[in-house]
């Protein structure tokens, strides 16, 4: 049987692609800021702060005590603001470079001993160079800053398959806290998870933009 580990489990894409594996029959560990508020099947749900090191780590130590490996790994945590660089205080800058960055480094860092030899990583990216715009100086700068990031380990790492899913407006709650209007034909969480999964079989590397 398939394991899979999705770091931010609880946000919309996260959800998604939870259901969508546990009813192909994966055994899905799912890691959440809140556990206990989470209502997707998993097998196993655990607790983390994902800009806490040691909450990270006890996830990760948790996942390997129920199973061997982990075959797909996504991180689809993520936090967005809209917020001029002027107004933006430096915890707010944090916030949202620990849930789209730092935590991702956490994440991989904690995680790589649990891999499988074949492991498939998913990060969850954004058509960063569509979203430098006033008041997402935090968010593009954190989103850039992760496709690096994956780039590098690619290179680091060419046993694993490493991809960045970079996909236009989603139609989750996270669209919802900014002051956009979400634009005509913005994707499903439902189409992105299904577009991870065909990645997955198809073996792909690199970016994968969903306009």
């Amino acid at each position: 049987m398939k394991t899979a580990l999705i770091w931010g489990a609880h946000g919309g894409i996260g959800q998604a692609l939870a259901r969508r594996l546990h009813g192909d029959g994966w055994t899905v560990l799912a890691v959440v800021r809140q556990a206990q508020r989470l209502d997707i099947p998993a097998a196993h749900v655990l607790d983390a702060d994902l800009s806490n090191p040691s909450q990270v780590q006890q996830a990760v130590i948790a996942a390997a005590q129920e199973v061997e490996a982990v075959d797909l790994w996504v991180y689809a945590a993520g936090d967005i603001t809209s917020t001029t660089v002027r107004e933006m205080t430096p915890e707010v800058w944090q916030r949202i470079m620990d849930a789209n960055l730092t935590g991702a480094f956490l994440a991989v860092h904690y995680s790589l001993p649990l891999l499988a030899p074949d492991a498939h990583l998913f990060f969850l990216g954004a058509l960063s160079e569509r979203m430098r715009l006033p008041g997402l100086a935090a968010y593009a700068a954190a989103k850039a800053g992760l496709e690096a990031f994956a780039e590098a380990l690619r290179k680091e790492q060419r046993h694993w398959k490493v991809t960045v899913v970079r996909p236009a407006a989603v139609d989750t709650p996270l669209w919802r806290k900014v002051p956009f209007r979400l634009p005509p034909g913005a994707l499903a969480p439902e189409a992105v998870a299904e577009r991870i999964l065909a990645a997955y079989a198809e073996g792909h590397r690199g970016t994968l933009d969903l306009p």
